[in-house]
């Protein structure tokens, strides 16, 4: 229901590890059995798929499990296995328009950290909200949540260019709080209830929720304290100190050589 296209906040710097993770979830996607199933795949396909789902997905229930049943590299695998081109496209447009502006204030290797911890932490967040689920968790929507809940407590009035399907794909101009926030209180379930849009069982809205709250309060409590932080004012320059007053002979009064002082 929202689709945002473009931001007016410019970045000061190249965004490499924005555009390699973008590049990296691609690759992984083509280099998958789903990238060319088809609309329609027969049975055989169709399991395939599943056992690769399966495999670098992460399960809840295993996550969360004793001994043997507690991977943890899916937690990290399953952020690069999309279960479709729609899912694929749709996370890479957020990554790839609030990306960059958090990375350039977190810095390349801070802001690699953060988007693969928000995504570990999300997944393990939804993990156990439903501790028992065994189907297969993937996408790295939780990862980018982290980042866009940064993004609105570090950008909250950056002007946001969406389309909004049901107003005819009219391009708006909003600011992010406001691109942002919709899009968090359309992830509640409790609001889809509301409006009576049945939220699809197939997508992990608690993992969206818990990566935005995470990416917020770490802006919010870690990154606003620093020096670049958006909450710290810039310190007032100190105007330089003028150099004491000294008596010029050469222009001085040969009567008052004394008496002539300049700056």
């Amino acid at each position: 229901m929202v689709i945002p296209i473009h931001d007016k906040n410019p970045a000061t710097r190249r965004s490499f590890v924005t555009y390699g993770l973008i590049i990296a979830n691609v690759v992984v996607f083509l280099s998958g059995p789903i990238a060319f199933a088809g609309m329609d795949p027969d049975a055989a396909r169709k399991a395939k798929e599943n056992a690769y789902l399966y495999h670098y997905g992460a399960i809840p229930a295993q996550l969360l499990g004793n001994g043997h049943g507690n991977p943890v590299w899916p937690v990290f695998t399953a952020m690069f296995v999309h279960a479709g081109w729609i899912h694929l496209l749709g996370n890479m447009l957020f990554l790839y328009i609030f990306g960059d502006n958090v990375e350039d204030v977190l810095g390349r290797a801070h802001y690699l950290a953060f988007y693969i911890i928000g995504g570990a932490a999300s997944t393990y967040a939804f993990a156990w909200s439903d501790p028992t689920a065994t189907g297969p968790l993937v996408g790295a929507s939780g990862a980018i949540a982290t980042v866009l809940g940064a993004y609105v407590y570090l950008f909250p009035y950056a002007k946001v260019t969406m389309l909004v399907p049901f107003l005819w794909f009219i391009p708006m101009r909003v600011p992010a709080w406001l691109v942002l926030g919709g899009w968090f209180v359309l992830q509640l379930p409790e609001f889809q209830q509301t409006i009576g849009v049945a939220g699809s069982t197939d997508v992990a809205y608690f993992a969206h929720v818990s990566g935005f709250v995470l990416g917020l309060l770490y802006a919010a409590l870690v990154i606003g304290r620093g020096p670049s932080g958006p909450a710290r004012a810039p310190a007032a320059e100190t105007p330089p100190t003028p150099p004491p007053l000294t008596p010029d002979y050469r222009s001085a009064d040969p009567e008052d050589p004394y008496g002539q002082y300049h700056r």
